[in-house]
């Protein structure tokens, strides 16, 4: 993949020609929860569905993502892709299984932007970390924008849009422990999503195996 690398100056003129092209697609780095956890992934969220202000994720979409890439031009998804088989191989994972359960925040509880569901520890998260490590690696060195925060393994629940019931979500994030579900981790997906009205649309590009 020598050819294919790119410094951190190669960044600013990626994002540029990208944003002319208006058939880009827009991609993400997962770990996919199964369908089997979706009614479980809803019954945590319902908790919060009378919060005002806070906007709920669709349940069958409940992901862990590894790598944001944000608008990419197409001819690129190859070489993303051969970068994927080579972080899950220099992450030497083998499939895993991956428990789901209690709640945080981001960025923080004074400024809620983002409720989530984390992976407990010694349950999976160790795994996925490795993942993320080595996934960013490879696609920084193609050019990608680095995370600029360490990564934390969870699935997004919800989407606070204004603080109308920011005390509620604090006190309900602090007192509450729920658990979603066990599920084995055997691929790391590259997904497009597609913004909609009616929310984001997912649909998987490639499966790399554990």
């Amino acid at each position: 993949m020598g050819s294919g690398r790119a410094g951190g100056s190669d960044w600013v003129t990626i994002k540029c020609r990208l944003a002319d092209t208006a058939d880009c697609m827009r991609l993400f780095v997962s770990v996919d929860l199964p369908p089997s956890l979706a009614d479980s992934v809803a019954d945590t969220q319902a908790a919060f569905e009378d919060c005002a202000g806070l906007r709920l994720t669709d349940p069958t979409q409940a992901h862990v993502t590894l790598k944001f890439l944000g608008d990419t031009d197409p001819d690129r998804v190859d070489e993303i892709e051969a970068a994927l088989e080579t972080a899950v191989a220099e992450a030497g994972v083998a499939p895993f299984d991956c428990t789901v359960g209690g709640l945080g925040v981001f960025p923080s509880l004074d400024y809620i932007s983002v409720v989530w569901a984390g992976v407990r520890d010694g349950a999976g998260d160790a795994e996925l970390t490795r993942l993320a490590e080595a996934v960013e690696a490879e696609l920084t060195a193609l050019g990608f924008e680095p995370e600029d925060h360490d990564f934390t393994p969870h699935i997004t629940l919800a989407r606070m849009d204004d603080a109308r019931s920011k005390a509620t979500v604090r006190r309900l994030v602090t007192e509450r422990d729920p658990t979603v579900g066990t599920f084995q981790v055997e691929r790391v997906r590259l997904t497009e999503s597609t913004l909609t009205d009616d929310g984001p649309r997912y649909e998987t590009v490639s499966e790399i195996e554990l």
